[in-house]
Formats: structure tokens, C-alpha cells, sequence
């Protein structure tokens, strides 16, 4: 019984683990990718350096950041080190990141 339990916990944890990372992972619908580049093509911003921050997705940028606002979108932009970077602005972690 005792090994029996210890397996299911530990089926457990890497179930929830898996959980954990797929809320990571934001989806964005191709109408909402048309209206964010678009948007960014009309609204450039001058480029901020963000010394020590990786621009790699997860990585949360400092609440020293401006983000701004994409119309009818949730998520906020900034350009940093001439790369524009799409945030969600609850956590303030990159979701992407555009070449």
C-alpha cells in the first residue's frame, strides 16, 4: 500500500507540474496577432535599453517599464533594445516577442 501511495503522489506532482507550465503558455488568436502588429506598425515607440532583463518569454520586466496599450487587446507593448515585446500587464512577463 505505502508504495502504491508514494507512486500516486508522485504522479500527482508531475501532473501539476505540467499544469503549471501550460498556464504559461498564451495563446494568441490570429485576429488579435493582425490587430497587435498593425497597431504596432502605426504607433512606433523609441527603443529603452533594460539592463539585466533577457527578452525571453516569462522573463517579467521591472515596474520601471512603460507599457502601453493596444486597442481592444489585453496585453501592452514596449520596444526594448529595438525589439518590440508583447507583456501581460497582470504579471508584467513577456508573452512575446517580435523580430
Amino acid at each position: 500500500m505505502k508504495m502504491h501511495l508514494t507512486g500516486a503522489a508522485a504522479a500527482l506532482l508531475l501532473f501539476a507540474g505540467v499544469g503549471a507550465v501550460a498556464a504559461q503558455d498564451v495563446i494568441i488568436q490570429p485576429e488579435q496577432e493582425t490587430v497587435i502588429r498593425q497597431y504596432v506598425k502605426k504607433q512606433p515607440l523609441a527603443s529603452v535599453k533594460v539592463p539585466g532583463v533577457e527578452l525571453n518569454i516569462g522573463t517579467a520586466l521591472p515596474d520601471t517599464v512603460e507599457l502601453h496599450e493596444v486597442p481592444d487587446v489585453k496585453y501592452r507593448y514596449v520596444v526594448i533594445d529595438n525589439r518590440t515585446v508583447l507583456v501581460d500587464p497582470s504579471t508584467r512577463k513577456i508573452i512575446k516577442v517580435y523580430d
